[in-house]
C-alpha cells in the first residue's frame, strides 16, 4: 500500500502543450505519455481548447473544481461539475473542453485498451473496504486511511488483496486497474 501525497506531484505540459497536469500515479512507475500501461492524474484547464489525442487509451474523466462543456466527436455535449458523474470515452476520439467556470481540475484516469480495464466510480466509503483489484483511492475531503491522515488531493493505491480503513464516512473517487 502506498500514500500518494499531492505535495510530491511536479506540474508537468500535457501531451498537445495546451495546459498541466500532475500525476497522481503511472505504470509502469516512470513509464512517460507514449508508453504508460495506465496512469492517473489531475489536471488544470484554464482556457478552453481540445484534449490531447491517445489512440489505444480509455479515459475516465471527474470534475473536482469548476464547470466545463465536454465535446466528444460523435456524442452529444456534455456539462460537467463537481457533482456530475464521471465520463468515459476513447482517448483516440476528438475531445475538447469549454471552460464555463474555471479554472477548471478534473481527475483523468487512461488506460491502455489491450493491456488494461479499469474504472472510476464517486462512492462514499467508511470502514473496512477489501481491493480485488489494483485500487486506488482518492478522497474528495481530507480522510483518515488506515490511521493515515491523508490531505486534500493525497490518494492511496493498494494492491488486490489488500484491505483499508477509512476512519469516517469519506466521499472518495474509487479507482480499480485489472489486467486483460
Amino acid at each position: 500500500m502506498r500514500i500518494l501525497r499531492a505535495r510530491d506531484r511536479v506540474a508537468v505540459p500535457w501531451k498537445n502543450g495546451g495546459g498541466t497536469t500532475r500525476e497522481v500515479f503511472v505504470f509502469p512507475p516512470g513509464a512517460g505519455f507514449d508508453d504508460f500501461g495506465w496512469r492517473v492524474s489531475i489536471a488544470q484547464v484554464d482556457r478552453s481548447g481540445p484534449f490531447s489525442l491517445f489512440p489505444g487509451i480509455d479515459r475516465h474523466l471527474a470534475m473536482l473544481k469548476g464547470r466545463v462543456a465536454l465535446k466528444i466527436a460523435g456524442r452529444a455535449p456534455l456539462e460537467l461539475t463537481p457533482s456530475a458523474l464521471s465520463v468515459s470515452f476513447p482517448g483516440d476520439v476528438p475531445a475538447e473542453a469549454d471552460v464555463i467556470e474555471g479554472p477548471a481540475t478534473d481527475l483523468n484516469l487512461m488506460a491502455r485498451r489491450a493491456a488494461f480495464f479499469a474504472t472510476m466510480v464517486r462512492r462514499t466509503l467508511h470502514g473496512r473496504q477489501d481491493c480485488i483489484t489494483t485500487t486506488l483511492v482518492f478522497p474528495l475531503t481530507p480522510a483518515v486511511v488506515n490511521d493515515v491522515q491523508l490531505d486534500k488531493d493525497d490518494a492511496l493505491l493498494a494492491d488486490a488483496g489488500e484491505t483499508i480503513t477509512i476512519a469516517a464516512e469519506t466521499e472518495c473517487y474509487w479507482i480499480e486497474i485489472t489486467n486483460r
